[in-house]
């Protein structure tokens, strides 16, 4: 008998569950090939992720290792993410990267902070100077969620400090194709003074200095998106084309 040796992620998650499930009772390869009745190579190629096995087969595995069938291949095939969530500081590209990357999608392309402002009824500016940076999160959180539950795939702009929020990262790493934007700290504060933007030097010595800081403590936070992408190096249009890839892979470093 031939078997097909082309690994897909849900043949592998396969071949890794009936892995664990064997290890688990302690028993061997040679061990489960003779409580199954297949055959030693099968069951290699089926561990690996390389087997394509007939539902029969999988009957005589789950059987075996006393696992209802279902539960054996219960949630083994890969969510499909119809969300992608760009993170990283002020100057990031953030808006007009997602923009873009929108349009060439067809999805729509949403601003989170412009859903706090909407929810709030008022501007972020005065979210924070009544209720405070704990109350903005919150609302951050709350409006996430509402934009996860839409049906129709987006690209979600999120705002630079709202990673270190541990629900909000933790809620775009489990439901969204997380991208960070990166660039060096004189690039970030290069181009938000193009776009005119005062506030981050405003009163300040050493904006630049400041900057640094706050990319060296955001910067493990940003490092768990599944998507990276160097602005610098890829230009604006390199950048589009890397997220829009990784999207359609599924997620994946660039």
């Amino acid at each position: 008998m031939r078997f097909m040796t082309t690994r897909t992620p849900l043949l592998t998650a396969l071949g890794q569950r009936i892995r664990d499930a064997r290890l688990a009772r302690g028993w061997s390869q040679k061990d489960l090939c003779a409580r199954a009745e297949v055959s030693p190579r099968f069951l290699v190629m089926l561990e690996r992720g390389e087997g394509n096995p007939s539902l029969l087969r999988l009957v005589d595995i789950a059987r075996a290792l006393e696992i209802a069938l279902a539960e054996l291949v219960r949630d083994l095939e890969p969510r499909v993410l119809d969300k992608v969530a760009l993170v990283g500081l002020r100057g990031a590209g953030k808006s007009t990267i997602g923009a873009e990357v929108a349009r060439e999608l067809a999805w729509s392309f949403v601003e989170l902070g412009r859903e706090i402002e909407s929810q709030a009824g008022m501007s972020t500016g005065e979210v924070f100077e009544y209720h405070g940076a704990a109350r903005y999160r919150e609302w951050a959180l709350e409006a996430l969620e509402r934009l996860l539950r839409r049906p129709e795939p987006a690209v979600i702009e999120v705002g630079g400090s709202l990673v270190v929020d541990p629900a909000v990262l933790q809620l775009l790493r489990e439901r969204t194709v997380l991208v960070w934007l990166r660039a060096t700290p004189e690039q970030h504060l290069a181009r938000v003074r193009a776009q005119g933007d005062l506030r981050p030097m405003a009163g300040r010595a050493d904006a630049l200095g400041e900057l640094r800081q706050i990319l060296a403590a955001r910067e493990p936070l940003y490092a768990q998106a599944a998507v990276q992408v160097d602005t610098v190096e890829q230009g604006r249009l390199g950048t589009v084309r890397a997220v829009v890839e990784a999207v359609r892979k599924g997620g994946g470093s660039s």
